[in-house]
């Protein structure tokens, strides 16, 4: 077996036997979730909490073009961070390694440390990431469509648990995103968009070449080890939240749905799955050119590449 083959393997497997085991605790769940519903007392409790909030009177309603653009950008990206964190945390033999210019983007008082051609792609993308990121916030507070997402009342948990009884009993809720999203969606969303990316853009940067090495009071009082403890579990977040937000949205109205995210209307026409399958197209192609013969002539516009 070629060390390529070798390393492929290691690199994927951890992640074939969570296959088997998923399956198995859904349907656990399912079961369970169906059993509970027909109760008295979960009854009662549903009645009284349906399932999401009311939103403010200046929320806006339906999604406009930046927030389509903003979503298919963060989705490719992520797609690309994901693989290759997974690429620089499990390759033991880099293909090239990278070492910036000196002079490029700025100068430095410490010299340039040489690192993989991997993580040079992985940090790449994340600058982009954290670009779009910054646009996305600031558009975000600027349209008034951080009310769809920040809860607002305390009311959201119960509403949430309710909401999260009704998908695991596999009767969805009878919501309309394009006005309201129910509660189990604003706190996924609020996790994501101010939990999870802070810490995954925080505990990055300390991971970073970027990061000062002699700040001795710096490092002492954010030690690496803190970063690499909550990097990692944050990138599984990540791919949980993808699985289950792509599942939920192809389960409870595809047409609809993807109409919502993709062509910004509301209804069941068919643009929002063409455009879909167009992005869909667009991260399988920068899946399979995020490879060493592509990435080795962009990586040497601002550093040299080299193989050992």
């Amino acid at each position: 077996m070629s060390p390529k083959v070798k390393d492929a393997l290691r690199q994927y497997w951890p992640l074939v036997w969570l296959a088997p085991f998923g399956i198995i605790m859904v349907a656990a769940v399912v079961l369970i979730a169906i059993t509970i519903r027909e109760t008295p007392l979960v009854q009662d409790f549903m009645t009284t909490y349906p399932g999401h909030t009311e939103l403010p009177e200046s929320a806006p309603v339906g999604f406009p073009a930046w927030l389509g653009w903003a979503h298919f950008l963060n989705a490719l990206m992520l797609l690309l961070i994901i693989r290759s964190g997974w690429m620089v945390r499990t390759v033991q033999r880099p293909d090239a390694y990278w070492t910036r210019n000196p002079a490029i983007p700025f100068r430095t008082r410490n010299s340039p440390k040489k690192i993989s051609l991997d993580l040079w792609f992985h940090l790449s993308i994340d600058v982009l990431w954290v670009i779009n990121g910054v646009v996305f916030f600031v558009l975000l507070f600027l349209t008034g469509q951080w009310m769809r997402i920040v809860p607002t009342s305390w009311e959201v948990f119960p509403n949430a648990l309710s909401t999260a009884i009704q998908y695991a009993s596999l009767s969805w809720p009878t919501d309309n995103g394009w006005v309201n999203y129910n509660s189990l969606q604003v706190l996924a969303y609020f996790v994501t968009v101010f939990i999870a990316t802070p810490l995954a853009v925080i505990t990055g940067l300390r991971m970073s070449p970027l990061w000062p090495r002699d700040a001795d009071r710096l490092n002492k009082a954010y030690p690496i080890e803190w970063a690499r403890a909550i990097h990692f579990p944050v990138m599984l977040y990540f791919v949980l939240f993808i699985i289950v937000h792509v599942a939920l949205v192809f389960a409870t109205g595809i047409l609809r749905n993807l109409n919502h995210m993709y062509a910004m209307r509301d209804d069941e026409s068919w643009w929002g799955l063409w455009i879909f399958a167009a992005s869909v197209v667009v991260m399988i192609g920068a899946w399979l050119a995020a490879r060493p013969i592509i990435l080795r002539p962009i990586a040497q516009l601002t550093g040299k590449v080299t193989k050992n």
